[in-house]
């Protein structure tokens, strides 16, 4: 009897301390779909990813003109700031960066003279603000590595002033929905040195470019005396390319409609490069003009030509868009 309690205990003792032994769970084959392909950071309060622009209220703040507020007492643009009536500027939705178009401002922001940048200062100046005028935070956070190399190449103000949208770099971003100025669109960004502010008001594209036409050319020259045309040369020389000569057409199909009409036809250059040679190059343009028109059976004695190079421009060379409005060639009227 003995023998056989002993035994039974032993049989009781060597299965408690025999561990249970776990099943092996069946294998999940479904595959979760992430929310964001990149790593951007989601901070709290981020309502981009939401975002809709119909879905955002109306503010109804008066919110006066373009750029629509100043920047926070003592601090000032860095430099000059980059102003565009047109352009576009990209900003950050669940850390993807979209592209929106209209008028924009860029710049950077630093401390007035004897003062002392601080970032908490200047971002709750901002924050502070832009909610009393109804706006709405969009983004709050980050960008990866891999969304800044996606972009960066399609913006073309990248790496200029006040540009904003690199990766690591807070950005916070807010929205404005007005019915009278529309959709406004800020972002800004610091350190503790400096910061950057973005300010575009949304607006479509207008097309400004109308074709060269006999009419407008015999208008503007019966009217205003003059007729300014920009026809395309070969590079650094006075050759007419295609596209040129189709406006050196319309120039002897106005004249042949106004035969009483006889111009000066001027050549003018930016001042990039040596000024006897753009002076020289746009005598030999202007004179280029003059043959053409004189092939195609206008009289010579109805013609004149001569070259200024950059010494009439129409406005400053200061950028390049100024300076493509400087290479042109102008019909003058003579009496």
């Amino acid at each position: 009897m003995k023998k056989t309690t002993l035994l039974f205990a032993t049989v009781i003792l060597a299965v408690s301390c025999n561990p249970k032994v776990k099943q092996p769970e069946k294998a999940d084959t479904s595959t979760e779909i992430p929310e964001q392909t990149n790593n951007a950071q989601k901070p709290t309060g981020d309502t981009s990813v939401n975002f809709k622009i119909e879905n955002i209220p109306f503010s109804e703040a008066n919110l006066g003109d373009f750029p629509f507020f100043t920047l926070p007492k003592g601090l000032k643009e860095q430099n000059k700031p980059l102003q565009k009536n047109f352009d576009v500027c990209f900003f950050p939705v669940k850390g993807i960066m979209i592209p929106v178009e209209g008028k924009l401002y860029k710049t950077n922001v630093v401390a007035e003279t004897g003062e002392e940048f601080s970032q908490r200062y200047f971002e709750k100046s901002l924050e502070d603000y832009l909610q009393s005028i109804g706006a709405v935070k969009v983004f709050d956070g980050e960008i990866t590595q891999e969304e800044y190399d996606r972009y960066n190449k399609q913006d073309p103000n990248k790496g200029g002033e006040g540009d904003i949208g690199y990766a690591d770099e807070v950005i916070k971003f807010y929205v404005i929905r007005s019915k009278d100025k529309g959709n406004i669109y800020i972002q800004f960004s610091a350190n503790n040195a400096s910061g950057k502010l973005n300010i575009l008001q949304e607006k479509g594209f207008q097309q400004t470019i109308t074709k060269v036409t006999a009419d407008k050319i015999a208008k503007d020259l019966t009217e205003n005396g003059k007729s300014i045309l920009y026809i395309n040369f070969d590079t650094d020389k006075s050759t007419v390319t295609t596209a040129g000569k189709e406006v050196v057409e319309q120039i002897a199909a106005a004249l042949k409609r106004e035969t009483s009409l006889k111009i000066l036809i001027e050549g003018h250059t930016d001042n990039t490069g040596d000024g006897a040679h753009n002076k020289k190059l746009s005598d030999d343009r202007a004179n280029a003009v003059m043959n053409a028109l004189i092939a195609d059976g206008i009289e010579k004695s109805r013609l004149t030509a001569k070259g200024f190079g950059a010494e009439r421009p129409l406005v400053a060379n200061d950028n390049e868009a100024n300076k493509a409005k400087n290479r042109r060639v102008e019909l003058i009227k003579v009496n």
